[in-house]
């Protein structure tokens, strides 16, 4: 695939050891050079950052199932999904798909359906598209066959979820909202609610088989994390079974113990942008200000990792520098991506490209290729 030959003048650049300054920017190869390289592109008001890199995103459930059985052709899906990644300045993108008991668009069917589609479009596309399987720990019947599927579908990083209303279901109560939970997985209320109810009773089961299925994993080479971790203990048991990735721990107590053995802590980049999380748990920014954070991921929007680190920056709390690694550097060193996450000459060239003045997107690049662009910077690309 062909790649563009640049020099970018003019700009504020993002550089790893200065920080941000006016200098130029070489490109070539789909890296970023040392010395000069090919036709110079004024970028004057603007400034060039390294690509974002969004480590966990379920955003993209919207592309593929707009409306109950609306979506048959996946691969357009997936392609606009990177289409809306792209716009945000996104050049490497996780995709957060459920395996899980709910069904319908996160059941089993479907999570095989989205990662033949992200497979089928790899080569089409601007954008690193990674796909991550989130799965459900109590669907015991499921744990004998997920590491074939696993490996057939090409997923390098799993992550493990526990959504079972525990408490109602101890109580032999129906859980909120069951009804039309039931109904969009295709099932009767009452099967529905028979099936939660096994799958709490086996609950015992679930530690230990899932001490066999992460060590399976593990000798695949998956990247393994948990989600909402709640306890130290939730966090020390997950981190015994390989599972070093702690993703959106829901207490000040689980972020302590992930930072106190070394694991790394994904926080949410939409928590910091409303000021806290939706479901009350612990404040990211709190997480943040006591160093409880490698990186920020979109969660659920992916205008927000831009967003955050920009805001971060402009509190006060750290620099541009600083809080841009949220965003960059940091989920690279997460997911063990050394080829990217700074502009550091030999790095992929990625980059965010953002308005000096409203800090919007203005244009992307992943490897060297434009994955987007818009407005007056089309002009000077063009001319």
């Amino acid at each position: 695939m062909s790649t563009l030959n640049l020099t970018l003048t003019g700009a504020e650049v993002l550089l790893p050891e200065d920080g941000l300054i006016p200098t130029d920017l070489f490109l070539a190869d789909g890296v970023v050079q040392a010395d000069a390289t090919g036709r110079p592109i004024d970028l004057s008001g603007y400034l060039v950052l390294p690509g974002i890199i969004d480590l966990h995103g379920d955003g993209f459930e919207r592309h593929i199932a707009p409306r109950r059985g609306a979506m048959k052709q996946m691969d357009e899906g997936i392609l606009s999904v990177e289409a809306e990644l792209a716009a945000n300045g996104i050049t490497t993108a996780v995709l957060a798909q459920f395996y899980s008991w709910e069904g319908g668009v996160r059941g089993p069917a479907f999570a095989g359906q989205v990662f033949d589609a992200i497979a089928s479009v790899k080569g089409r596309v601007v954008t690193d598209l990674v796909p991550q399987l989130r799965f459900e720990t109590h669907m015991l019947n499921d744990y004998a066959g997920l590491p074939e599927k696993i490996a057939a579908w090409q997923v390098p990083y799993v992550v493990f979820n526990d959504h079972l209303p525990h408490d109602r279901l101890a109580e032999g109560r129906k859980p909120p909202r069951l009804t039309g939970q039931a109904l969009k997985a295709g099932r009767n209320p009452d099967k529905h609610f028979e099936m939660l109810l096994s799958m709490h009773a086996r609950s015992a089961e679930v530690p230990p088989a899932l001490d066999d299925l992460c060590v399976t994993l593990a000798g695949q080479g998956v990247r393994m994390g948990s989600h909402d971790d709640a306890t130290a203990q939730t966090r020390a048991d997950w981190r015994a079974r390989g599972a070093h990735i702690s993703e959106f721990p829901e207490t000040l107590e689980a972020a302590e113990a992930a930072r106190s053995t070394g694991d790394h802590i994904i926080l949410g980049s939409p928590n910091v942008v409303r000021g806290g999380s939706h479901k009350g748990n612990v404040s990211a920014l709190d997480l943040i200000t006591m160093g409880l954070c490698d990186a920020l991921a979109s969660d659920y929007h992916y205008p927000s990792p831009r967003r955050a680190a920009l805001m971060l920056a402009k509190s006060g709390l750290m620099d541009l520098a600083w809080a841009w690694a949220l965003v960059s550097t940091g989920p690279a060193r997460v997911l063990g991506l050394t080829d990217r996450g700074t502009l550091a000459p030999g790095k992929r060239a990625d980059l965010t490209i953002l308005d000096k003045s409203t800090h919007r997107v203005a244009a992307t690049m992943a490897g060297g290729r434009i994955s987007y662009m818009a407005g007056d910077i089309a002009t000077r690309f063009l001319n």
